[in-house]
């Protein structure tokens, strides 16, 4: 591994909710060393999304300091590509004017044949060269999720931020994106942070899965290396008993240290949903200023 890339130090962000103030994330630390893979897991409400929006320049900290290739993360900017739930694709243009919007924003000085090349070459790699010319509501929600894809990593970020990108799709296409990922990022190597709420996924793509706890006040409660070989296959890991012991630690801390399997099923239910109200606070204000950004970009 190489140095330390992207440093989170003290970081502490609250919202106001039904109940007042609440303070979602507290004390959360993370060093993430480049061309690594990291992925975020925890219950819902614990502000793994909140933390992700901080990275990405689209919320700020209460306190703390976020630090990227030596720089204080400020506000949004292009060393950072983001991947939603949703792909957050500009309605009216086509897939490769999504992607190309993108390329111009890196590639300013490149000719106008050098950034549609390498647009286009972006969607061939996730397999959508044939959709070129089709507008997002002719794409179905996976075809969605690959142009925003192909858009990040054409962005040639310093990292790249993935929030649960397949969270909405069906198993089956589910496990296509995820390959399509591993391959991207495999070709690319860059660092990547993502939040998940799938156990197996985060084994899966990552080098390190980092446990957060229950809200509010969430923190970094565990980390696990994922030492398993490169290139991976779930055919295969399924049969690895280092992956079932690591599947086993993840679901183990979720269940234990989070408390779950000792609240009322009701008393939980009722937790998890405050926890929800703060951090969706959080979410529509990053969906918001998400668009705003892509949009101003605009022609």
């Amino acid at each position: 591994m190489s140095a330390r890339h992207l440093v989170l130090s003290g970081i502490a962000k609250s919202f106001d909710g039904p109940s007042g103030r609440q303070l979602v994330v507290d004390g959360f630390e993370l060093e993430v060393e480049a061309r690594e893979f990291v992925a975020l897991i925890g219950h819902s409400g614990c502000g793994k999304s909140t933390v992700l929006s901080m990275v990405a320049g689209l919320a700020t900290p209460d306190t703390g300091s976020i630090v990227l290739g030596g720089r204080a993360v400020k506000e949004p900017g292009p060393d950072r590509g983001m991947v939603f739930q949703s792909a957050c694709l500009l309605p009216w243009m086509t897939a490769l004017q999504n992607v190309l919007l993108a390329v111009e924003q890196v590639m300013p000085s490149a000719t106008r044949a050098q950034q549609r090349a390498s647009a286009m070459h972006h969607l061939e790699l996730v397999g959508l060269d044939d959709a070129a010319d089709r507008r997002p509501a002719e794409l179905s929600m996976g075809m969605r999720q690959r142009v925003g894809l192909a858009r990040a990593f054409a962005c040639k970020p310093d990292v790249l931020l993935l929030d649960e990108p397949f969270g909405m799709l069906d198993s089956i296409t589910r496990m296509e994106l995820q390959d399509v990922l591993l391959s991207l990022w495999s070709e690319h190597r860059i660092t990547a942070l993502m939040v998940t709420h799938d156990v197996d996924e985060a084994l899966l793509l990552s080098d390190r899965v980092v446990m957060m706890t229950s809200g509010p006040r969430a923190h970094v409660g565990e980390i696990l290396d994922v030492a398993l070989e490169r290139p991976r296959d779930r055919r295969l890991l399924v049969e690895d008993a280092r992956f079932d012991a690591m599947r086993d630690r993840v679901i183990g801390f979720l269940e234990e240290r989070a408390g779950r399997h000792v609240a009322p099923a009701e008393e939980a239910s009722d937790e998890l949903e405050h926890e929800d109200d703060a951090e969706s606070l959080s979410l529509g204000e990053t969906s918001a200023k998400a668009e705003a950004t892509i949009s101003s970009s605009a022609p």
